[in-house]
């Protein structure tokens, strides 16, 4: 969405207003009306009789007020190629005086300091706007005004750009795009404020310039009715001197009028010198006040060259030029070309100083110039390598943000360079936010994915937080966490809630585990002593010699071991000393493994049926014994598949021996759990049955 420069109102300087469209360019050495160049001093002098003026600086009217001279002067000098010669120097200085300042402060308004627009942001632009169009007068300002305004349409293009990216990065419409800018609306308002103003001056000032245009034709009327009066020459020269101060103090004219009037004036003065001629002591006495004014003049000429502000240097000596012009009139002849030389010697050697100022200005420009050029290519590097990790790129966007500093600060470029200069600098910041934006467009995609993913993870934590089957929860417990860490970002406004609730679900599980075993732990020491005594116990016991009977008492020491439930996780060895201590008696009674085996299950058949939880128990109990079964056979399948390859060796061969040695235990352990299967669906065939059973007798019963 780009902005429009604002257009100026068309009747805002009207065409006899000191302020045209033209006022910025340099005026060429030739007058609009007659298309020649300026007269030399010889010509003057033929035209104006004993008038001693500037070369070069009677017939031509630069379009410029005293007041924009620190405007347009700098520019129009910088842009030569050669330095101008002398007539040229003194031209200069005098077209820029081609008409008054309107007030007393135009010397103090061109005070007003050009600070450095460019490094300033768009809120502070604003800020220095109201200041200067709330404290300076309008017609000193002008340049400042159109500097902020410049800085601040390419500071508020290059932010609307940002975020027109930013709206289609995210999903967005390009066409849909609108942004409501408080600054720009701020921006706005003032400078609105300024151009009522400046609107306002201008009218006002064309109003008195057209009363100041009457009131000077009627002094050149008064100027001519002077001669040949029949009047005390003492008294008509007093008329003309009132007449000169009234004709100092008349105020601007139009700039259309001035060179007519101006040289209209000068005629007649010249024509009253003439009449005059014939009392040569009036004449010699104002020839004497000129030049100890203009003495002065020249003397303040010279002290301005040692004067350190160029600026106040050169505004001075047009104030001089002005003076010496239409201030004060002739000097004789005597004196003419010698104070000239002077007040022109030193007129040239400020312009000469001003000519090195403006060249050195044009070097920090170039410099400025590499130093931005160097800038756009760091920048344009960086959106070659745009990283894709959000860590390094969050450093990237750092560094762009040094280099556009960087950018702003490094000053002013020449004019020629200056829109090609920042286009290439947008350019290469957008081509950065472009692929920082599609990294961040893809990581949205990402973290949306993270986030479901952890979501996921805050269920299945929520539904074991409460869980009682330690074992198989804890486990998974410790899987989600483990899980949740291998995770990455999600979105920022999400993440700390989600992990809050996260670690909370899993604190309350844990804590109550922790409070579950620290109960337990006091029970499996009970658990340890009363095994401890049961073990002792069936060291004691020695065989009867009747196998029933004996069969009897270890199937009794077997209940009583299994009700005692679980001891110290150190201790917990004591089952396996049990275990073999059982299965040496079983072995003396002549009893085989696998039978040993099932008698003990008997112990488990009986547990599960007196499980609270019966169902599930039996359940995961026949799950259980199933995956057991299915592994004998797989292992059973491969030992044999193993004994194929070697279908020519001998029995006798070690490793033949091993493996079906090994095929023998497995189809002993297969046995062993299907004969366990087979116990457990008895178990709960005769489960049913019961149920079954009081079930009809309650229907009975009803």
């Amino acid at each position: 969405m780009s902005e429009d420069k604002e257009k100026e109102p068309n009747n805002e300087v009207t065409e006899n207003s000191p302020e045209t469209p033209e006022m910025d360019k340099e005026i060429p050495a030739k007058t609009a009306e007659e298309g020649k160049t300026a007269p030399t001093e010889e010509k003057v002098e033929s035209i104006v009789g004993e008038e001693n003026v500037s070369p070069g600086g009677n017939n031509v009217e630069k379009a410029t007020l005293v007041e924009t001279v620190e405007e347009t002067e700098i520019e129009v000098v910088a842009n030569k190629e050669e330095e101008t010669s002398e007539p040229d120097v003194i031209k200069e200085i005098e077209d820029t005086n081609a008409e008054d300042a309107e007030d007393k402060d135009t010397g103090k308004r061109h005070e007003i300091p050009l600070l450095d627009y460019h490094s300033m942001s768009m809120e502070n632009l604003v800020g220095e706007l109201q200041k200067l169009v709330k404290n300076e007068k309008v017609q000193a300002i002008k340049k400042h005004v159109d500097g902020i305004r410049e800085e601040f349409n390419l500071k508020y293009q290059e932010f609307i750009d940002q975020k027109k990216e930013d709206f289609v990065a995210n999903g967005g419409n390009e066409i849909d795009f609108r942004y409501n800018s408080v600054t720009k609306r701020q921006f706005n308002e003032v400078y609105n404020d300024y151009r009522d103003k400046r609107n306002q001056h201008y009218k006002s000032l064309e109003k008195s310039h057209k009363e100041n245009l009457a009131y000077r034709l009627e002094l050149i009327e008064e100027v001519k009715g002077l001669v040949n009066v029949e009047e005390d020459i003492n008294t008509t020269y007093k008329n003309f001197k009132d007449i000169q101060e009234k004709w100092r103090n008349a105020g601007p004219i139009p700039r259309a009028n001035y060179n007519d009037v101006w040289k209209t004036y000068q005629h007649h003065i010249e024509i009253f010198y003439d009449f005059l001629h014939i009392n040569r002591e009036l004449r010699d006495l104002d020839f004497k006040h000129n030049l100890e004014e203009k003495l002065k003049i020249v003397e303040q000429a010279e002290a301005l060259a040692e004067e350190p502000d160029l600026n106040r240097a050169f505004r001075e000596l047009q104030v001089l030029h002005k003076l010496w012009k239409e201030d004060i009139g002739p000097v004789g002849r005597d004196h003419r070309e010698e104070i000239w030389e002077r007040f022109s010697a030193a007129t040239k050697t400020i312009h000469e100083r001003r000519q090195s100022y403006f060249k050195e200005l044009d070097k920090i420009s170039e410099q400025n110039l590499e130093t931005k050029t160097a800038i756009i290519a760091e920048i344009l590097t960086l959106s070659e390598s745009v990283s894709d990790k959000h860590a390094t790129l969050q450093q990237q966007i750092k560094k762009l943000e040094e280099l556009r500093e960087a950018f702003f600060k490094a000053g002013k470029v020449p004019q020629k360079d200056n829109e090609n200069t920042w286009t290439s600098f947008k350019n290469a910041v957008r081509a950065f936010n472009k692929g920082k934006n599609a990294f961040y467009k893809n990581l949205k995609k990402e973290q949306q994915k993270n986030l479901d993913s952890k979501r996921a993870l805050l269920e299945t934590a929520f539904s074991l937080k409460e869980s009682d089957d330690w074992d198989v929860a804890t486990a998974e417990m410790k899987r989600i966490q483990s899980e949740w860490k291998k995770i990455g970002h999600v979105p920022r406004k999400y993440s700390d809630k989600l992990w809050k609730e996260f670690k909370a679900a899993c604190n309350h599980y844990f804590d109550r585990l922790h409070a579950t075993k620290n109960d337990g732990f006091k029970k499996e020491q009970e658990n340890l002593k009363l095994k401890e005594d049961c073990m002792a116990r069936l060291k004691e016991f020695q065989l009867s010699g009747k196998k029933e009977d004996d069969l009897k008492v270890i199937k009794e020491f077997v209940s009583e071991w299994k009700t005692y439930g679980h001891v110290p996780y150190k201790q917990k060895s004591i089952n396996q000393k049990f275990n073999r201590i059982i299965d040496a008696l079983f072995n003396k009674l002549g009893v085989s493994a696998q039978e040993a085996d099932l008698l003990k299950y008997g112990n488990k058949i009986q547990r599960l049926k007196n499980d609270d939880n019966q169902e599930r128990a039996i359940q995961n109990e026949r799950s259980f014994i199933r995956k057991k079964i299915d592994e004998s056979k797989n292992e059973i399948r491969q030992l044999e598949t193993n004994l194929q390859f070697f279908s020519n060796a001998s029995e006798s061969n070690p490793i033949v021996q091993e493996v079906i040695k090994k095929v023998e235990v497995q189809k002993e352990s297969l046995a062993s759990w299907k004969a366990k299967l087979k116990k457990l669906n008895v178990l709960e065939h005769n489960l049913n049955k019961e149920t079954e059973e009081e079930s009809t007798s309650a229907n009975e019963e009803e």
